[in-house]
């Protein structure tokens, strides 16, 4: 692999990976890292690109996160660990499922999205303004090219389709705040086409574990605890 991820790892027991967001980093998880390490082997980890892992020479592609984590866990030697992901974090492990399904023990997909029309169009339209933006000044300017790849990934990624769902055979939590920016009837798509998942909505908007972290642990605990 060209790059080697930063990550906090904390705690005993089955490996439990948390994925971050768009332009955020492994601190996201402030609020669950130690929570959560009371009962798993937690590793938060910085996505390609994002907070202290470089960027590489690869695609930044959500695929290519995907197999950034495949790599990750090779690397540290974890053969199949439970999988949380929130947003574009839940992009990738929702991609990593399909391609790696024996590596996922239970997986967690909160406030992911299957293609870019699962967003809200209020949120949506300005990231793509931004996005058009960004690419016109991105041949004269290095940092508008990489907000240009950031901003990317929300509006051409995820390409997934509901049915290609029905392959995963992980336990799965769909969980979404109740005002999220990812469409209510997105999330109950995609919990309704993975065979053995549930849906959870905590109070809050798209940053739960951030925002309302007592309501959001107690519903991952519950979920991996049984």
């Amino acid at each position: 692999m060209d790059i080697k991820h930063f990550f906090i790892e904390k705690g005993e027991g089955e490996p439990l990976i948390l994925l971050h967001g768009n332009a955020d980093d492994s601190s996201y998880f402030k609020n669950q890292i130690d929570e959560f390490s009371k009962f798993y082997h937690v590793y938060a980890i910085d996505t390609r690109g994002h907070g202290k892992t470089p960027i590489g020479n690869m695609p930044f592609t959500i695929h290519q996160f995907a197999d950034d984590l495949l790599g990750f866990m090779d690397e540290q030697k974890i053969e199949k660990a439970h999988l949380l992901g929130f947003s574009d974090g839940g992009n990738i492990a929702m991609i990593f499922v399909l391609k790696y399904p024996n590596r996922v023990n239970k997986l967690i997909l909160n406030g992911a999205n299957l293609y870019p029309a699962g967003v809200k169009r209020t949120i949506q339209v300005p990231v793509e303004i931004r996005y058009n933006i960004a690419k016109i000044l991105s041949f004269k300017n290095e940092s508008m090219k990489f907000k240009a790849k950031m901003l990317g990934l929300m509006v051409n990624e995820p390409n997934v389709s509901p049915n290609e769902l029905s392959k995963i055979q992980a336990d799965t939590l769909v969980i979404a705040g109740t005002k999220d920016l990812i469409k209510e009837e997105h999330t109950k798509l995609i919990a309704s086409n993975i065979p053995n998942s549930k849906i959870q909505f905590v109070k809050g908007n798209h940053f739960i574990a951030k925002n309302n972290p007592k309501d959001f642990n107690r519903a991952i605990l519950e979920f991996l605890n049984h």
